[in-house]
């Protein structure tokens, strides 16, 4: 994954909800030359940070057999100036889910206002070969040594 979007899962509800955290700092490296007279973290990075995190719960969901590739956003709001240093806390649910796809919806918001809104999203599930599980890269992405830490209502 070549940007992580996500900084920590703060809760975890399998086939549910999931809860995470982005801080997007103004060291990011998208930021150098982003309106650079006023850096704005852009609408579309926020949108892939809620993706991210309704990916990683769909994978848990089925045991990290698969990962999430977003096919669809409609519905959508995203902030008109989300500045650099703002630490975004995201809120993700999956309201149908098969072992194929996913249809979620999320929430970000700053302390305690929502500032992006996607109301439906819906992820594909692209199943890993047999015997392999992204478990490892959930656990390292989502800053824990277990599950056992997460495992509750988000």
């Amino acid at each position: 994954m070549r940007f992580l979007f996500i900084d920590r899962v703060t809760g975890l509800e399998r086939g549910r909800r999931i809860t995470g955290i982005k801080s997007f700092a103004a060291t990011e490296p998208f930021l150098e030359s982003h309106f650079t007279r006023a850096a704005l973290v852009p609408g579309a990075l926020l949108i892939e940070a809620m993706a991210q995190l309704l990916g990683w719960l769909a994978s848990y969901t089925y045991d990290f057999r698969c990962v999430s590739v977003l096919a669809l956003i409609s519905d959508v709001t995203v902030p008109a100036a989300l500045k650099p240093g703002a630490r975004v806390e995201i809120d993700g649910q999956l309201l149908t889910t098969t072992e194929r796809d996913s249809l979620g919806a999320a929430t970000a918001t700053v302390d305690g206002r929502i500032v992006a809104r996607v109301n439906r999203l819906i992820l594909h599930h692209v199943p890993l070969p047999a015997g392999e599980t992204a478990r490892d890269f959930f656990l390292y992405y989502a800053g824990v040594d277990d599950l056992a830490s997460l495992e509750r209502p988000a």
